[in-house]
């Protein structure tokens, strides 16, 4: 997958992203909403071995102008080949500038127009406000709340919001701006 937007490149992730996934990746407040949390360096190498040589799941969001690596985007199968899951984490130092915003409307742009889905979804924890708002800034509805369904590491559990959203949704494009 090789998606431009505006200002981002979305693609594969290379052996040489190392350094700049590990910046943010080993990042505990980062990480905190991600099951398994932060990542040491071995860690980050098997995520990108993972994502370069098996099936992709995970793919590098980087900063056309700079070609910084900035985060990713998470978009895989989530049933069947006709709902996808979409996700995002990103380096802080690039937080609250819309990135998240542009990269995701690009990707579910490409999966509704190029690969056909008949349906993307996303899911956060609620105290994840800065995920759920890019999720209906995307113009995704709140579908479900699930309680204490997530294991945490510390042996508690989380809640979630689950979101979504239908092609014919998208095509009609007047939820939202894009």
């Amino acid at each position: 997958m090789f998606i431009q937007s505006g200002r981002l490149c979305i693609r594969l992730f290379r052996h040489n992203d190392h350094t700049e996934v590990q910046g943010y990746a080993s990042n505990p407040d980062v990480m905190f909403y991600i099951p398994g949390g932060a990542l040491d360096e071995a860690g980050v190498r098997s995520f990108l071995e993972e994502n370069i040589v098996s099936a992709p799941r995970n793919y590098a969001v980087v900063q056309a102008e700079t070609g910084a690596v900035i985060g990713h985007i998470v978009f895989h199968p989530y049933f069947g080949q006709h709902t996808y899951e979409i996700g995002w984490v990103f380096d802080p130092r690039y937080c609250n500038q819309g990135y998240a915003t542009e990269a995701a409307r690009a990707v579910m742009d490409y999966g509704f127009c190029r690969l056909h889905l008949h349906r993307i979804i996303a899911t956060c924890q609620p105290d994840n406000i800065p995920s759920w708002r890019v999720m209906e800034k995307l113009g995704m509805r709140r579908e479900g709340f699930f309680k204490q369904c997530i294991p945490r590491g510390d042996g508690g559990w989380w809640d979630e919001y689950y979101y979504a959203v239908l092609k014919e949704e998208w095509d009609k494009g007047s939820l939202f701006d894009r």
